[in-house]
């Protein structure tokens, strides 16, 4: 077995214990990778928290590094490279939406690149092992920090908006300017669509600006919502805390989409406030393959990252503690090369 070194949650507090963590030896299709940087995501402390009932976790599935060593047969990376690890690392290839590229639904079930039934050890560490397939190049002029939140928050608002044909033209809004809306935000933009904030205050109404939208809307102010009842093509919700979807679907057009990618075990909304207009509410979950490198390479075209702030991996607890309350803008990212020197 490799050992390394991961920060892991062992009584499902945000204080991190740093621990010795054991990696299998490459297999013929894996390749090694030192991680360098790893995005703090806001279902990392749901789960830390318990909503799965995981325990013993290390957290971390967008990550940024770079291969330290590739198996027998590994032909796509080379010692070196920049790679970049998503949210999933393996799936069973066979089945229906494996064969179409979206592994994040496998039927039998992806492997997540933390927890789950295998319990497996996520990206808060210092050396990922993951097959060839499961890993990305990360492009020329990315960052790789501000990159690394593209792996989870990025995917989970790229595929979406691609299902809904979002293009040129396209009325679209944002719900919440935090990891996910800000990056939903500069990726519809750079598609080409009409972007809205809706926030329930003002107080982001120059970044939402200076990151592509038009405006923002209060939704708390019935003067702003009303006259945007029936307005926009598709809406993209990135909220995390439970909120009613019928002032929602209210805002979206005839035919139009909402979807919940900020909470998807929420409940949902009655039939009737969806059948007043014919209105489609949808979710996503992260992205498959394809996605994810079609999504890399769109970003490094249009010069696309997350707004971070970059913290030594060793305040990972601290990183926590403040995205619980919302003192984030708009995405931590741990710094793992801390890992490298013993502990204090």
């Amino acid at each position: 077995m490799r050992t390394t070194i991961g920060w892991q949650s062992l009584d499902g507090s945000t204080d991190l214990r740093r621990v010795s963590i054991e990696r299998r030896e490459l297999r013929d299709d894996d390749i090694a990778v030192r991680i360098d940087f790893c995005g703090v995501c806001h279902s990392d402390l749901h789960r830390i928290h318990g909503l799965l009932g995981e325990t013993g976790l290390v957290p971390g599935h967008e990550a940024t590094g770079t291969v330290t060593a590739v198996g027998g047969s590994v032909a796509g990376f080379a010692v070196g490279e920049r790679v970049a690890i998503g949210t999933i690392i393996d799936s069973c290839g066979v089945c229906p939406m494996c064969l179409i590229g979206q592994e994040n639904y496998c039927y039998e079930g992806a492997l997540t690149t933390y927890g789950g039934a295998a319990q497996t050890k996520g990206a808060y560490s210092r050396e990922y092992v993951l097959r060839e397939k499961f890993a990305f190049h990360l492009p020329d002029g990315l960052d790789p920090a501000a990159a690394s939140p593209l792996l989870c928050a990025g995917i989970s608002v790229w595929e979406p908006l691609r299902a809904a044909g979002v293009g040129q033209g396209t009325r679209l809004a944002v719900v919440g300017l935090g990891g996910l809306g800000h990056l939903a935000v500069k990726l519809a933009a750079a598609l080409g669509a009409e972007v809205t904030v809706l926030s329930r205050t003002a107080d982001k109404a120059g970044d939402a600006r200076r990151l592509g939208a038009t405006e923002l809307l209060l939704t708390t102010d019935p003067a702003q919502t009303e006259p945007a009842r029936g307005r926009f093509d598709v809406i993209i919700d990135t909220v995390s805390v439970d909120h009613d979807l019928a002032p929602l679907l209210r805002m979206t057009a005839l035919d139009g989409t909402l979807c919940v990618v900020g909470n998807p075990l929420m409940a949902g909304p009655r039939i009737l406030e969806l059948a007043q207009g014919r209105k489609n509410l949808t979710g996503s979950g992260t992205g498959g393959l394809r996605q994810t490198a079609e999504m890399l390479e769109f970003c490094a075209e249009h010069g696309i990252t997350a707004d971070v702030e970059v913290l030594p991996s060793s305040r990972v607890a601290e990183a926590l503690e403040r995205l619980e309350r919302g003192d984030v803008h708009y995405r931590f990212v741990l710094d793992m090369s801390d890992l490298d020197r013993s502990a204090a």
